[in-house]
């Protein structure tokens, strides 16, 4: 790798980064908190300092005109260092409203992974604040770099490797020759889908803060709230609402491109990936509705609302709730867990494992049993009418192996360490999941990651930031071939 491309480009995200902590500023003067204006300033002054410091103390960086011919690794690098310095610097503003250090980077961490696990015990604080946390979360459900990939020049070309790097998939998937075009584009269906929401929730009695902030975090796949008891007590349709759009943001943004541009929503279900998803919410949803019908006596209406709107918010890793869940019987809590480890469609902005990447291991063992049947046969393993070549079904074994040791070896130390099976398994599957909330008083719905200890919580910052980057990234840097540095 060369040090001097690393140092510039982790620069130029470092520096409009900083731009970006400016946003909440706005919402203090708003609401007349100019107490709550110094946080930001200081974080946004600190992230600029660090950008010019590196460019001054790596050699070379200021003969460097631009990064078109950055390599891959030099991507994956960039955007893994991005993400933690951009966890480390949200964190900032927690510290000045009393919040310790690790529960501020937990905060942090959890808010731009759009993980949406809080260890906030109480929620009076500036409304700054609030947006910030679900502010960080919309920037980070489509993708810090994708945005800076959309709106910078400097990015325009180079931003390919890292625009993978960021949101790697079972494939790379991009619909317009350019890669700038692609980034745009999604974030025109990101933000178009996120201001829809907010009207909306205007127009059925939310106030102004609660719709935007509850947008914000929806769309990302997130799950903060600003309130302590999340959506509890809404209306119908304000939950509805949300439900709706928490689904799609959980459904591939670029199918949704697609179908918005075209005017044809029947290609949603021309989609393979889309009809697994769809089908698989429905189904979980209309028997766990049975069984809060059967088991714990809800009627028929709030049945449906309460399933529908909890299964969208755990499968799109989003966390809202409607209802504290923790209190359901046995059977429900099983199929809110279920729904937990099958995750979103790729190209989402939600977490988990990702239904293609569910698609391809149940074709592959078909595959398997089918060839012990017909060895001479040739079978070709396709997703709807993709052909996927064999180093990404390998991709796809090593992508799942990795996932769940993640989680297998993070659940052990955690139960270690607590002394809790629960925590430890849930907190894990949540963590890595980009989930948030897990089942159970602790960490459940209405719960919070406030008590457990420093040392868990480190477990889980990292959980959740490989995560979000869909562990290779983070992974790779764990490869000591990566860190030989040359000139050219």
């Amino acid at each position: 790798m060369r040090l001097t491309y690393l140092a510039y480009t982790f620069g130029l995200v470092m520096k409009y980064f900083s731009l970006v902590l400016f946003f909440p500023i706005l919402i203090a003067l708003k609401y007349g908190e100019y107490h709550a204006t110094y946080p930001f300033v200081i974080a946004a002054l600190t992230a600029m300092l660090l950008a010019w410091i590196i460019k001054r103390i790596v050699p070379g960086t200021k003969y460097i005109k631009s990064i078109n011919d950055i390599k891959k690794s030099e991507g994956l690098t960039v955007v893994t260092f991005s993400w933690f310095f951009a966890g480390l610097f949200a964190s900032i503003p927690y510290l000045f409203f009393g919040i310790t250090p690790i529960n501020a980077l937990f905060e942090a961490v959890s808010g731009i992974t759009t993980t949406g696990a809080t260890a906030f015990t109480h929620f009076d604080y500036p409304h700054a604040l609030m947006f910030w946390r679900s502010f960080t979360q919309w920037l980070g459900g489509m993708g810090i770099i994708v945005l800076f990939i959309a709106v910078l020049p400097q990015f325009a070309i180079a931003g390919r490797q890292l625009f993978f790097a960021e949101a790697p998939g079972p494939t790379e998937e991009k619909f317009t020759p350019r890669i700038k075009s692609t980034a745009a584009a999604l974030w025109k269906i990101y933000a178009g889908l996120t201001l829809a929401e907010f009207i909306l929730l205007k127009i059925f009695g939310m106030c102004g803060f609660d719709a935007l902030c509850h947008s914000l975090s929806s769309l990302s796949g997130g799950g903060f709230s600003p309130h302590g008891t999340s959506l509890i007590g809404f209306s119908h349709k304000i939950l509805w609402t949300i439900t709706f759009f928490m689904f799609f943001a959980g459904a591939n943004f670029n199918l949704q491109h697609k179908v918005w541009t075209k005017f044809n929503p029947f290609l949603l279900f021309k989609n393979e990936e889309f009809r697994v998803y769809l089908g698989t919410v429905a189904t979980i949803a209309i028997i766990l509705a049975f069984s809060l019908f059967a088991n714990m006596h809800y009627s028929f209406f709030d049945s449906l609302v309460h399933a529908f709107f909890n299964v969208s918010s755990l499968v799109s890793s989003t966390g809202f709730c409607s209802v504290d869940y923790a209190g359901w019987d046995y059977t429900s809590k099983i199929l809110l867990f279920t729904i937990m480890l099958f995750g979103s469609c790729a190209s989402s902005a939600g977490g988990g494992l990702k239904v293609t990447r569910w698609l391809l291991i149940f074709k592959i063992m078909k595959s398997e049993m089918m060839k012990i049947l017909h060895p001479r046969a040739v079978y070709n393993i396709k997703i709807g009418n993709y052909s996927v070549p064999q180093d990404i079904l390998y991709q796809t074994l090593m992508f799942v192996s990795f996932y769940f040791a993640i989680i297998a070896v993070s659940a052990f130390l955690i139960a270690l360490i607590e002394k809790n099976t629960v925590v430890a398994v849930v907190g894990s599957v949540a963590a890595v999941g980009n989930i948030g909330p897990g089942l159970g008083h602790i960490i459940g719905p209405l719960g919070n990651f406030a008590g457990l200890t420093t040392l868990t919580k480190s477990i889980l910052i990292i959980d959740m930031l490989a995560g979000r980057l869909e562990l290779i990234p983070f992974l790779v840097l764990f490869q000591k071939d990566l860190w030989v540095f040359r000139n050219k």
